[in-house]
């Protein structure tokens, strides 16, 4: 077991306690999600991404995305647009707001994205990626950071080029992720790729995709040199992994999964949260899909998610739990 792996990690002038990163998911990595996974020991929080166009149209529902609890920090914000004046117009707007970190997405697969020339459409266009992140990076003060993935897709990947595009813009690290948008989430990452980003710039390497245990954490970190580990899929419903990897490379053994009860407690402050920072309505849809990942594997849970998606308030998520617990 390599601990040199688990470290503290320097994006410009932060310093993350740790190098475990929880990635920036759409619909996940909301204000509730973010602190049970800061509890859990992550290094950094990434927020949900916002568009740049929202905030200058003052869309409402930004409001919300933007939100930051005091407990967060060290916490990435992560903007996505195409037009390099209004994101750095925005940039500079926002960054009295108590983010450390400023992200820019160029990785986003997701179709009204891409056809709008934003997210991983602009691994298509390097020399436009290029001027946004020199003009976000000029309008503040705070490090920028870039995500990208290997590529388009196989016959145009670009990682590296992209890699030293934005450091030489000026971004202060670069996230990673080893599949094209073709691919979207599906088929195996590619951690050659993070290797050879690695290999090709001198800012800090996140490496992201398929990272679902401490092994793959060692196993990424020896095949491709990467400073940080940048934690998607492996922490829905999970936010016990950062616990878990950290605990890991502290003593060498193994925590087993949590018991079932310790699950519930953990889905119903979770629920909690979300009533509390979204109202019921909201709230109570919302952590339906948290409900199924986190009780994916235990015994039920298929019925149990089936039934997890008719609750319409927190008393009957409460009773339909605690009933699991029991039988």
């Amino acid at each position: 077991m390599n601990r040199d792996h688990i470290q503290t990690l320097q994006i410009g002038s932060v310093t993350l306690p740790n190098n475990l990163i929880l990635a920036p998911m759409a619909g996940v990595t909301d204000l509730p999600f973010r602190l049970l996974c800061k509890e859990q020991g992550a290094g950094l929080l990434c927020m949900e991404m916002v568009s740049a166009k929202a905030i200058l149209y003052k869309n409402r529902n930004t409001e919300e995305l933007m939100a930051i609890d005091p407990r967060e920090n060290p916490v990435s914000l992560q903007l996505f647009g195409s037009d390099p004046d209004i994101m750095a117009e925005i940039a500079h707007q926002i960054e009295e707001r108590p983010f450390d970190i400023l992200d820019i997405n160029m990785g986003c697969p997701v179709p009204k994205i891409v056809n709008n020339g934003e997210g991983s459409a602009l691994m298509k266009n390097p020399d436009l990626a290029g001027c946004i992140i020199e003009k976000v990076v000029s309008a503040v003060k705070k490090p920028v950071t870039v995500k990208i993935r290997k590529g388009f897709d196989d016959d145009h990947v670009n990682a590296v080029e992209m890699a030293k595009i934005a450091e030489s813009a000026g971004a202060a690290a670069v996230a990673v992720h080893g599949r094209t948008r073709e691919q979207y989430y599906s088929g195996k990452a590619d951690w050659d790729i993070i290797r050879q980003v690695k290999e090709a710039v001198t800012i800090p390497v996140i490496g992201n995709g398929d990272l679902l245990t401490a092994e793959d954490v060692i196993a990424m970190g020896e095949q491709t040199g990467c400073d940080g580990f940048m934690i998607a899929r492996g922490a829905q419903g999970n936010p016990w992994i950062f616990k878990q990897i950290l605990h890991y490379f502290e003593t060498g053994e193994k925590l087993p999964r949590p018991p079932l009860q310790e699950v519930v407690d953990m889905i119903l402050r979770h629920a909690r949260m979300m009533l509390e920072f979204k109202g019921e309505y909201t709230g109570i849809r919302e952590i339906r899909k948290h409900a199924a990942w986190y009780t994916a594997g235990y015994p039920g849970s298929a019925k149990l998610r089936v039934a997890i998606n008719e609750v319409e308030s927190y008393e009957e998520l409460e009773e339909l739990l605690l009933k699991a617990c029991k039988s």
